[in-house]
């Protein structure tokens, strides 16, 4: 299965929402990051068919998702960022009322809601409110719907938004067991909930894909680039007017500085270390 955008473009007015990207899926998981305003929701929008192109295309397996239609839109699953989801309803008729629009039978949406609601651990709330559940319950509530009639495409917008560790790295454990045989879309701005599970990122500015690659290949770019320095609190503010700062953080001897930089003369000691995916984003977007 290949998912493929061929010269994908989409303008609003005067302004490039996104500017002619092609790229291929295959099954696996991908990190979709970038600032706001990049384009990744408009991307994602294009994929689930919610937005018409200004140009190009979306091609499953060479075949136009719009030549697809509704076969196509079978094979997506699609968790929004939003959490607004009908809050006086119970879990059990929310995710009866997905299962229909997806056009499962009963019998295959009662098989399907009990086999997911035990994967995401709510089959003990199933009767109640969605509008009593925490955030975590509502992201887990929001992923079952998306797994509803086992799709070949899942797309996960923001999905460990607002979350506390213990529940963002459950959701991340969570989207790794299901993404199999899969093609997984991941948009998000936790660079930590992608570094370790995707096979493939793919960095977004101004509509424009800027990077892509597995996280080895593309933080290979940053080898020697990445130090720690050591410095006082009153030199703090010349570090980050001449350098990229990715973190600050303190020990018995004073400030320890990590940067990312093309080069480093300064006077203070270094001490190079590995890059990390968060040092690649700054490095891309950062001021």
């Amino acid at each position: 299965m290949t998912l493929k955008l061929e010269e994908l473009t989409k303008n609003y007015k005067d302004k490039v929402a996104l500017g002619g990207v092609t790229f291929s899926f295959t099954p696996g998981i991908y990190g979709l990051l970038g600032p706001n305003g990049a384009g990744k929701s408009t991307m994602m929008n294009l994929i689930t068919d919610n937005l018409t192109p200004t140009k190009g295309r979306v091609l499953l397996d060479e075949k136009s998702i719009d030549e697809l239609g509704s076969e196509y839109r079978k094979l997506l699953g699609y968790m929004p960022q939003q959490q607004k989801i009908y809050p006086e309803l119970s879990l059990r008729r929310f995710l009866y009322f997905m299962a229909s629009l997806k056009g499962l039978k009963k019998s295959e949406a009662e098989k399907d809601i009990n086999h997911y609601v035990r994967m995401v651990k709510l089959e003990d709330v199933l009767g109640k409110k969605l509008g009593t559940f925490s955030g975590g319950m509502k992201q887990r509530a929001l992923i079952a719907q998306a797994l509803i009639g086992n799709p070949s495409i899942l797309i996960f917008d923001e999905p460990t938004a607002g979350l506390d560790p213990k529940e963002r790295i459950r959701i991340r454990n969570l989207i790794s067991e299901v993404a199999r045989d899969k093609i997984v879309i991941i948009a998000t701005h936790v660079v930590t909930d992608i570094e370790f599970i995707a096979k493939e990122i793919i960095m977004l500015n101004n509509g424009n894909i800027i990077r892509s690659g597995s996280p080895s290949e593309l933080l290979s770019e940053l080898d020697g680039n990445v130090w720690n320095i050591f410095l006082s609190d009153e030199e703090i503010d010349e570090i980050n007017v001449k350098y990229k700062v990715s973190n600050i953080s303190r020990d018995t001897e004073g400030v320890i500085a990590r940067i990312i930089a093309d080069s480093y003369e300064g006077r203070w000691k270094k001490e190079a270390v590995r890059p990390n995916l968060e040092d690649l984003y700054l490095y891309l977007n950062g001021d």
